[in-house]
């Protein structure tokens, strides 16, 4: 009677939440900070986040969802615990809320298990799972209910989500393991090639978000000045970037997100094919926002491709 319509957002990258009448009330980094002398949990969140890769010896800053599933159950339950304290606060927090979280489409029951067992562990009365592109169509005001196709592709920090929706369902879907995470690898281990110079996550996404883009244009080439460590005199250097480095890192995870698209299209039923060509690809997601993307995918399926207006809390909205 008194408890909450929640709404969850489980992202590798970042968890967001969603509570009826409120709107996104809480985005914070999915990072927990432990101390490993006595598993005693020190930070979540955005606090966690800033410890990645400074912290001594004993403490361990802990990502608990990898590809967009639970790698770390217990991780993941105290930070679910952390998030929906910090927003239930007041007198909500003594009544027991109604949940809904996203899973990737391509999570085996076990995983979907997991996430509903981890919902119910933090207090919840009801807990549901939804599709992430379903949220995603649903938070990106597509009709989902029409008989009309539409194309949404939802590329998070672990995974993207390719499916095509209608009348409610989805009717051809594909997760990729392939992500934010993986464009962040990608330009760790070409600054490391090309460069000698070690840099952590931190400094890649930072990079990524800049300068990065996947659609090079010669007289748009910017420049970003990193820092690291060389890896042959073992000391602290910086050498500058631009973004025509960063397309060349990025460009398989890319081209891999942009086969799995074309797959999806291939094993589309014609008349929905039809639709799609009307109506257009959206995406959704952190990784919507990476330069070049929609341009990309347009000029390779040769059919228009769009952001949607809040590609980051779509599916928090959805959900």
């Amino acid at each position: 009677m008194f408890g909450r319509d929640i709404g969850i957002d489980l992202g590798t990258a970042t968890v967001l939440i969603f509570v009826r009448g409120k709107g996104v009330v809480l985005r914070e980094p999915s990072v927990v900070a432990l101390d490993q002398t006595n598993d005693r949990i020190l930070a979540v969140g955005e606090d966690a986040k800033r410890m990645l890769g400074r912290t001594p010896g004993h403490v361990t800053a802990v990502r608990p969802l990898r590809d967009g599933v639970i790698a770390n159950y217990t991780m993941t339950e105290a930070m679910l615990r952390h998030f929906i304290r910090k927003v239930t606060s007041g007198v909500g927090k003594f009544f027991r809320n109604r949940v809904m979280i996203c899973v990737p489409s391509g999570a085996t029951d076990v995983e979907r298990r997991a996430v509903l067992e981890a919902a119910v562990e933090v207090g919840s009365r009801e807990a549901y799972l939804i599709e992430e592109p379903m949220a995603a169509a649903i938070g990106a005001e597509l009709d989902v209910a029409e008989p009309r196709g539409n194309m949404v592709v939802d590329i998070g920090g672990g995974t993207t989500d390719i499916a095509v929706i209608s009348l409610g369902g989805i009717v051809v879907a594909e997760s990729l393991r392939v992500g934010g995470d993986k464009f962040d690898e990608a330009i760790m281990r070409f600054v490391r090639k090309q460069y000698n110079l070690a840099i952590g996550e931190q400094t890649a996404e930072d990079l990524k978000i800049s300068i990065g883009t996947c659609h090079p244009k010669q007289d748009e080439s910017a420049e970003m000045t990193i820092k690291g460590r060389d890896l042959i005199l073992g000391l602290p250097r910086q050498v500058e970037i631009s973004s025509n480095d960063v397309a060349e890192a990025i460009r398989e995870p890319v081209q891999t997100i942009v086969d799995g698209i074309r797959h999806v299209l291939e094993l589309t039923p014609p008349e929905l094919s039809a639709d799609i060509i009307d109506r257009g690809i959206v995406l959704t997601g952190g990784g919507a926002l990476l330069r070049g993307l929609t341009e990309l995918v347009t000029e390779q399926t040769e059919i228009s491709c769009y952001i949607a207006e809040h590609p980051l809390e779509c599916v928090a909205l959805g959900t």
